[in-house]
């Protein structure tokens, strides 16, 4: 009887576990990289959005990150999850809507120490009204989207 109580428990605890592992395989990405070849390290410790430069890239899951100089590819290098924007790169707001959109690398903000990316400033307006509710909505929409990736 208490095997059969705990196993939801159990089958949640490996789905959560098994999308956590794969959260860095959907990077958006484009011709230009992730981040359009911005630099996500940048965003933290310069506070602003900065391209990055072909001499400092770095490929992770078949996706190519951009860096400003070594120090921020080495970081990155050292901590991925750190400096990984939030849903994989796309637009956070969309995300909160349960969609995926591409982003502008301009239209950032970070908050409660994690990166999180919009579609355009316009966007941007509108996730800043309510940051907290949004992030709790993506979160959810995240994890679905990452477990329908999974089944594939």
């Amino acid at each position: 009887m208490a095997n059969r109580l705990y196993r939801p428990l159990i089958m949640a605890a490996v789905l959560f576990i098994s999308v956590a592992v794969q959260a860095d395989k959907h990077v958006f990405s484009n011709s230009d990289g992730a981040l359009k070849g911005y630099d996500p390290v940048a965003y933290f410790l310069d506070s602003k959005a900065t391209s990055g430069l072909p001499e400092f890239h770095f490929e992770k899951d078949d996706v190519r990150w951009f860096f400003s100089s070594q120090d921020h590819l080495d970081r990155f290098v050292a901590e991925p999850s750190r400096y990984t924007p939030q849903y994989g790169g796309y637009c956070a707001y969309a995300m909160s809507n349960n969609q995926q959109a591409p982003i502008d690398p301009k239209a950032w903000t970070i908050f409660e120490g994690k990166l999180y990316l919009n579609y355009s400033k316009p966007v941007q307006t509108t996730w800043l009204k309510d940051i907290p509710g949004f992030v709790l909505k993506a979160d959810g929409h995240w994890q679905a989207q990452l477990a329908a990736l999974q089944k594939k």
